[in-house]
């Protein structure tokens, strides 16, 4: 089955009560018994509810996974990951890392004695000198978030299975029409499904899939736990939202594309940072790992003025200033003192992520439109 065809019928069956065509929201807490420990596969909507399943196994499909669990948010994902590991291990992290993800695995789970090293993963081979007997997990963004930056996912995934770890793939920003890491060699596949998946910039909610049975296991253990789990009109708002994600997609790619294009020509801007071009470092692996280099964007401005940062941020009419990415309007974020303010600025430094740098994410208005705002805010 393609994937527009997945995108649209993957996980959902009509109603067998009524033939409605859309997967009811089954708004309960609880489900009524045939006797004491005897169900129907339901009992505590924290465990299982039917809406939350149809999505599950519409995101698994998309993934060419053989399990999905969704979470009450992308971090609420990430946090049950880590969760797999036990105090003394130890996680190699790219490096150029969402802020979010560095401050739970320092501020969080760094006293509970698991160690995260984070690390320049560009040459994806270096990867294997760093492993000791402790290091249990690799934790790999690609594209990076904000510097869009490729890394080898088929390498990392060779230097985890050589070494007995577990590798997580956040595949947020490609989406699994552009990218699937779980047929790369991945063992977990994560994704805030607020962005891409959602599309619309309504709900708040997280994904893992994975085609270890182990591993989903425990992470559905996990999850019915710790309880961070979505509620069931989330989920149908997500199923909808599924439905239109590979016609979302192309438009996300060819706007980016041409935007990308246009900043490299504008006289004010520095350094422009997106996967398609011919000379972006590691190209040729985005060209063999994705399908298309998406919508996400980021540059720098010539002096490299935090002011000049916030005052063009502040100027654009089409690009709404706001955190996120992914939905439909097209959104403009300053990294450093917004998604990334978490991390200190000498190590947010080192992997590009400077004053000036500023992150679009490009929606599917009309071309035109964005183009001129661009123009307008940058002068």
């Amino acid at each position: 089955m393609k994937f527009g065809t997945k995108a649209i019928h993957a996980g959902q069956e009509p109603d067998p009560t009524t033939g409605a065509i859309m997967t009811p929201i089954y708004q309960t807490s609880t489900y009524v018994q045939e006797s004491p420990g005897k169900y129907k596969g339901y009992a505590y909507a924290r465990g299982k509810n039917p809406t939350r399943i149809a999505l599950e196994k519409n995101i698994a499909a998309l993934e060419n996974a053989n399990h999905g669990l969704c979470f009450g948010s992308g971090m609420a994902a990430s946090d049950a990951c880590i969760k797999l590991l036990r105090p003394g291990d130890e996680v190699i992290a790219t490096q150029d890392i969402y802020g979010g993800s560095y401050r739970m695995f320092v501020n969080i789970f760094e006293p509970y004695g698991i160690k995260f090293h984070f690390i320049d993963m560009h040459n994806a081979s270096d990867i294997k000198k760093l492993v000791n007997e402790k290091t249990k997990m690799l934790w790999v963004e690609s594209p990076t978030n904000p510097m869009m930056s490729i890394i080898d996912i088929t390498v990392c995934a060779a230097i985890a299975k050589e070494k007995n770890l577990i590798l997580v793939v956040d595949n947020t920003f490609a989406s699994p029409y552009l990218q699937n890491p779980l047929d790369l060699g991945a063992n977990i596949v994560l994704h805030s499904v607020t962005k891409y998946l959602g599309g619309h910039s309504d709900v708040v909610m997280g994904a893992l899939c994975t085609n270890d049975d182990k591993l989903n296991e425990q992470l559905a253990f996990i999850a019915n736990s710790c309880g961070a789990v979505p509620g069931p009109m989330d989920s149908f708002l997500v199923l909808r939202g599924i439905k239109t994600l590979h016609l979302r997609m192309d438009r996300h790619c060819s706007n980016g594309r041409a935007i990308a294009e246009y900043l490299r020509t504008n006289t004010k801007v520095d350094k422009v940072y997106w996967p398609g071009f011919a000379d972006s470092p590691n190209h040729a692996i985005a060209k063999k790992q994705m399908r298309d280099f998406g919508g996400m964007i980021s540059f720098t401005l010539k002096g490299n003025s935090m002011d000049e940062a916030f005052k063009l941020a502040s100027r654009t009419k089409v690009f709404s200033l706001a955190e996120s990415l992914g939905g439909v309007e097209s959104l403009i974020g300053h990294p450093a003192s917004m998604t990334h303010a978490s991390i200190p600025k000498e190590e947010r430094e080192k992997s590009g992520v400077v004053d000036s740098l500023l992150r679009l994410s490009v929606g599917v208005e009309d071309l035109e439109d964005l183009i001129a705002d661009l123009k307008q805010a940058i002068g």
